[in-house]
C-alpha cells in the first residue's frame, strides 16, 4: 500500500457535515464561487493526491469509480487532469446525473478517448491504482446498487486505493460502517477536500488535505487551519489522529 513520509507536523480541525453543506453555499453565495470553479479545484486537488502517492513510474492505470453526486464530479475532473499528467485513466460511473455538468465532464473526457467502462472487476483487475469518488460528505443512509459490490471489491482489493473527502460507506461524523458492504474498509489513502471531516479520527492510511482557495476570513468563520502550501501545491500531507508525518 501507500507509505507514510515525513512531510508536517500540525492537527487540523474538522467540518461537520452541516457545516460543510453550509460553508459551500457561502462559497457559491457571497464568495463568488461557481460550482464548476469548485468542482474544478476539488479535482485538481484530487489529481495533485494520485501524483503524489502514484507516480508514473508506479503505473500508468488509474481507475476512477464515481458516483452521481459532486464526489463523482470531483473524480471526473481529476480523471481529465491524470489523462494531461501521462496517466491512462478509466472511468467506472453507472449513475450518470442529468444534470448539464456531469454531461459536458463526461464529453471532455470522451473527447479525450478516456474509456468509460460498466464492467468494474475487469477494471479493477487492469488497474494500479483506484480513485474513490463514489460518496462524499453528503452521504447518509443505505449504500443502493449497483455500489454494495464495488465498495465490497474497494475494501478486499490489493490494489491501492485513494478515498476522496470520505472512503465511500463511511459516515461522515461517526466513521465506518458496523456493518454492511463497507464493514472493514480502510483505504491506504484519503484526500479532505476544503476540511477534513469527523471521521478522520478513525482513519488510518495516508491523509492530504486540498483546498487551497479559502480566504483567511472564511476559514476564520469555520474555525478552520490554513496549512502551509508549498509552492504550486494545490495538496499537504497531513497527519491523523495519533499519526506523526
Amino acid at each position: 500500500m501507500f507509505r507514510t513520509t515525513t512531510k508536517l507536523m500540525m492537527a487540523l480541525k474538522t467540518l461537520s457535515a452541516k457545516n460543510a453543506a453550509e460553508l459551500d453555499k457561502e462559497l457559491m453565495s457571497s464568495g463568488a464561487f461557481s460550482i464548476d470553479q469548485l468542482m474544478e479545484l476539488a479535482g485538481l486537488s484530487v489529481s495533485q493526491a494520485v501524483y503524489k502517492l502514484h507516480p508514473l513510474s508506479k503505473g500508468k492505470r488509474i481507475l476512477v469509480a464515481c458516483g452521481p453526486g459532486n464526489n463523482g464530479g470531483d473524480g471526473l475532473v481529476a480523471a481529465r487532469h491524470l489523462h494531461h499528467y501521462g496517466y491512462e485513466p478509466t472511468i467506472y460511473f453507472p449513475k450518470q446525473s442529468k444534470n448539464e455538468l456531469y454531461a459536458r465532464l463526461r464529453k471532455q473526457l470522451e473527447d479525450l478517448s478516456v474509456p468509460f467502462t460498466n464492467d468494474f472487476d475487469a477494471a479493477l483487475g487492469a488497474s494500479d491504482l483506484i480513485v474513490d469518488a463514489i460518496f462524499g460528505f453528503s452521504f447518509s443512509g443505505e449504500v443502493r446498487e449497483p455500489f454494495p459490490r464495488v465498495i465490497e471489491a474497494l475494501r478486499d482489493t490489493k490494489v491501492p486505493v485513494l478515498a476522496v473527502d470520505a472512503p465511500s460507506s463511511w459516515d461522515i461524523e461517526s466513521g465506518p460502517p458496523k456493518d454492511g458492504p463497507g464493514k472493514g474498509f480502510m483505504p491506504g489513502a484519503l484526500i479532505s477536500l476544503t476540511a477534513p471531516k469527523p471521521l478522520v479520527k478513525h482513519f488510518r492510511g495516508r491523509h492530504f488535505l486540498g483546498g487551497r482557495f479559502l480566504s483567511a476570513s472564511v476559514a476564520e468563520k469555520y474555525g478552520l487551519d490554513i496549512p502551509p502550501y508549498q509552492g504550486i501545491d494545490q495538496v499537504v500531507e497531513v497527519p491523523v489522529d495519533g499519526q506523526k508525518l
